[in-house]
């Protein structure tokens, strides 16, 4: 066939098609005069020809089929009808799209999140599947642990399976703006970091290896693209330039590029510091050279090909000769691998549960959107069987009109799939937007709009198209050709089937949103129980901070200014009491942690206590309200020229002392004899939903912190509290800047954050999800209402009052909504068990829950019936008789 004729067929099919109209004409002609020249009158000759003729519209089939390319000429040919038809029906269009855009949108979205927060995490990082963190497990603890870096130094030797490892240590430094000073989140990160995660600065280097040794020997630092930007206004000639962080000089020797935030799950990380710079920003005050000293968060990228179980038998082998080569450190530890969305040390631990919800909710909505559509489509191809019957009478087939229904479905799911990907682009950043305003902190949590997230966009729509187009397809195969001819209000697939499937997809929607609903309630409930726990603590305190290490406090100075400030806080009117301590409770602030020795503990051979502590001033339990069971509190001489004392919490008392009263005892903290002095009773750490566990303090002046927080106990407002406050400092040093002051209430509220975004993205999709199944409930009582018109009016003629009918519309609708509701509750009872780790303290098969979502379903389903029933109710009888 020649390059012209191919042309032709493809794009000149409308000339070809009145070429062919024309010949069969000449051949109708011809025929009609042959007969009349036999006689035969003129138009008994031209119904002969076309008798004998035949179809003329099988001949062109035929004619169109001999071309080629029909398939996708009849593919476009759908498309232009499919176009046509939803410009004669926006309304129906319009519906049908949202739903579709709704439902796909909510996917996608959710989708990103979890690439972009779970999956890929690190933008700009190379090859991160290989990618994994490490951790060690202690044995008997069910939380992992940090390394110190002498582990992780011989981690990194001995592991072969690995390609790399590297440290990533979250940190902060404090900058001074005017009179109020702000925290810049850091990254204490080992030399070979850049290098180990495919990132290169734009501007200057990386680190180089010898930046790893010694201690605050190597003050420099790579900035972020943000930082450069709004602080050094994008200065090219930044390299070597100096940058006070934490009131030391560093110098910046690279910028990193742009897109890029750094190695933990949701904080932008402004910039880098070598190891060898720990001690300048870990308050923790531990060296690189003590093997005890656990503090680092680090990566490994395996090799390729390498599993992560051979790469965790390795890590475990590794493991074994530390302890037997360092058993007084190494005891009972072991390395463990973690998956970036299982990583222990950032948010990605605390958003899986979240996700995870997430993926199921979005899941039932789309699955009602769908349910909603094919409804609708269904109600549509009642309006369109005279259609279907005309189409069939001239010579369509069956398979035919099943590919252009279906093709119309494509269209549809094609448009829904578009709406969706610009709702999921412009909800991509509502994780963090949530997250941070009930965090009051900034919060990196982007979703990722890649390939990955486009394909499964791409499936959606595949899926979709089945779900809303096929049920309403197969439905021509039953299409009663005669009987649809001879009576217009006969039903063109059978009133009884499409009655049952439209009823069916309705029951189906309340089916899901009311196992939505209950997972709400059940969410709802379990986050106010969170919220009502006693933390230990009062949490009327206020807390706040002082930026003495920005404005060059050494120890000696940063003492003096704290017993100064003490002594003015207690001599305000207002105040009841003030205190000092290095870590805010359920803040993300970790507490400085050390292996403890406990006199007349008898430990395993493989057990190595490890417990986490806090430094603490004379006056704190009182002030935050933490009861004192036996002994005393710290006082003001318990200083670093006393004798080593702690307090103890009950958890750790009835742990290591076997509830006896440990008053008097000694605790070895970091090699270190301590006398025990107190008892206090437990309170939440570092998280309301955590269990009592052994916890203690020790005197701040014994282990001192320059930069502590500071708890005010008080009935004032705060505004009016920090006016006084920032006079007092000023007073004392009009150079200082002050923290932002909140309660430990505020700090309780952002500590349940992710569980208060959890509970307000379903309880979003939720509703959303009960919407639909309002208007699916809705759309099947009107169309019901108007098919059953002339039975209704016939019911008024003969009697019927207002109210009958009335009732009888609300009894279909609530009876698919009672249906419905019995298979929700059937799966609820079913599915709820799977939120029990995000549930506390309240039960999976909550009966309060599950009457308030029986409660709200009902509502929203006599909304849903009640206008259709009221028309019914209105129904003029001569009028329905009429049509």
């Amino acid at each position: 066939m020649s390059p012209r004729a191919i042309f032709d067929r493809l794009f000149r099919r409308p000339d070809l098609d009145s070429s062919m109209s024309q010949e069969i004409q000449f051949h109708l002609a011809e025929r009609a005069a042959d007969l009349r020249r036999s006689g035969v009158p003129a138009e008994e000759a031209e119904r002969r020809a076309r008798l004998e003729f035949g179809s003329t519209q099988n001949y062109k089939e035929l004619c169109r089929e001999s071309w080629g390319w029909s398939g996708l000429h009849r593919f476009f040919a759908d498309l232009h009808f499919g176009l046509r038809m939803l410009r004669r029906n926006p309304g129906f269009a319009a519906v049908a799209v949202l739903c579709l855009s709704l439902g796909i949108g909510a996917n996608t979205a959710v989708f990103s999140w979890a690439e972009g927060i779970l999956f890929r995490p690190y933008p700009a990082v190379a090859h991160q599947e290989r990618l994994f963190a490490v951790a060690q497990t202690v044995q008997g603890e069910s939380r992992p642990d940090a390394l110190s870096w002498p582990d992780f130094l011989d981690l990194r030797r001995n592991c072969t399976l690995c390609e790399d490892s590297f440290v990533s240590k979250i940190t902060s430094s404090t900058l001074n703006i005017g009179d109020h000073a702000e925290v810049t989140t850091g990254s204490i990160v080992s030399a070979n970091y850049f290098d180990a995660i495919g990132v290169h600065p734009m501007l200057g280097r990386g680190f180089a290896p010898e930046e790893d040794v010694g201690n605050n020997s190597h003050p420099v630092v790579v900035i972020s693209y943000q930082l450069w930007r709004t602080r050094f206004q994008g200065d090219r000639a930044i390299i070597g330039k100096p940058q006070r962080l934490n009131n030391v000089p560093h110098t910046i020797v690279g910028v990193a590029p742009e897109g890029f935030y750094g190695t933990f799950v949701g904080r932008a990380i402004q910039f880098w510091v070598p190891v060898s710079m720990q001690a300048t920003f870990d308050r923790g005050g531990y060296t690189l050279d003590d093997r005890g000293a656990r503090w680092i968060e680090s990566y490994v990228r395996l090799k390729p090909g390498v599993s992560r179980s051979q790469a965790q038998q390795q890590l475990s082998a590794v493991a074994a000769r530390l302890q037997a080569s360092y058993p007084a450190t190494n005891r009972g530890r072991s390395f463990g691998l973690w998956a970036l969305w299982q990583t222990p040390f950032n948010h990605a631990r605390e958003l899986l549960p979240t996700l995870e919800v997430m993926v199921a909710v979005v899941a039932f909505v789309l699955l009602i959107a769908c349910a909603n559509v094919g409804n609708l489509l269904l109600v549509r191809s009642l309006v369109r069987r005279h259609e279907m019957s005309v189409r069939l009478a001239i010579g369509a087939s069956r398979s035919r009109l099943f590919k252009q229904l279906l093709t119309e479905s494509l269209m549809l799911s094609a448009l829904g799939t578009v709406g969706g990907f610009l709702i999921a682009y412009w909800c991509r950043h509502l994780l963090m937007t949530l997250l941070s305003a009930r965090s009051g902190t900034a919060i990196y949590l982007a979703g990722a709009i890649d390939a990955r997230v486009m394909a499964l966009g791409a499936t959606l729509c595949s899926v979709v198209t089945l779900l809303v187009g096929l049920i309403p397809a197969l439905q021509v195969r039953s299409v009663e050709l005669a009987a649809a001819l001879k009576a217009e209000s006969a039903t063109v697939l059978g009133a009884g089937g499409r009655a049952w499937m439209r009823s069916g997809l309705v029951v189906f929607q309340v089916c899901l949103s009311f196992m939505l609903l209950v997972g709400t309630a059940l969410l709802l409930e379990s986050l106010q129980n969170i919220r009502n726990t006693t933390p230990g603590f009062s949490t009327r305190v206020a807390v706040t901070s002082v930026s003495l290490v920005a404005a060059g406090y050494d120890v000696p100075r940063a003492k003096s200014f704290q017993d100064q400030l003490m002594e003015r806080l207690q001599a305000l009117p207002g105040i009841e009491s003030a205190a000092y301590a290095a870590v805010t409770p359920l803040g993300y602030a970790t507490y400085s942690s050390a292996p403890i020795a406990v006199d007349g503990y008898e430990r395993s051979l493989e057990e190595q206590p490890s417990l986490e502590y806090n430094q603490v001033s004379p006056g704190y339990f009182t002030t935050l309200g933490i009861p004192l069971f036996s002994g005393r509190e710290f006082t003001r001489a318990d200083d670093e020229n006393a004798p080593l004392v702690a307090i103890v919490n009950q958890a750790m008392k009835t742990r290591y002392w076997r509830g006896q009263d440990p008053v008097g005892r000694r605790l070895q903290v970091k090699g270190r004899w301590a006398r025990v002095v107190g008892v206090v009773a437990d309170s939440k750490y570092e998280s309301l939903l955590e269990t009592a566990r052994p916890f203690f303090y020790v005197p701040i002046r014994q282990d001192f912190a320059r930069e502590p927080e500071l708890y005010i106990r008080t009935e004032q407002p705060l505004q009016n509290l920090t006016g006084s406050l920032a006079r007092e400092i000023h007073a004392l040093d009009p150079d200082l800047a002050l923290y932002p002051m909140i309660t430990l209430q505020e700090q309780v509220n952002r500590s349940t954050s992710p569980q208060l975004v959890a509970v307000t993205l379903v309880a979003i999709l939720g509703g959303l999800a009960l919407l639909l199944a309002g208007v699916g409930l809705y759309a099947l009582m009107s169309y019901s209402v108007a098919q059953r018109t002339r039975e209704l009016g016939l019911r008024v003629a003969l009697g019927a009052a207002s109210g009958h009918l009335l009732r009888l519309v609300l009894a279909r609708g609530l009876t698919l909504t009672a249906i419905g509701v019995l298979l929700g509750l059937a799966g609820a009872l079913g599915t709820t068990r799977l939120l029990g780790y995000m549930l506390y303290r309240v039960s999976p098969h909550d009966p309060l829950s599950f009457a308030s979502a029986l409660l709200v379903i009902t509502f929203a389903s006599v909304a849903a019936c009640l206008l259709p029933a009221w028309r019914a109710a209105r129904l003029d009888p001569m009028r329905a008789l009429r049509e």
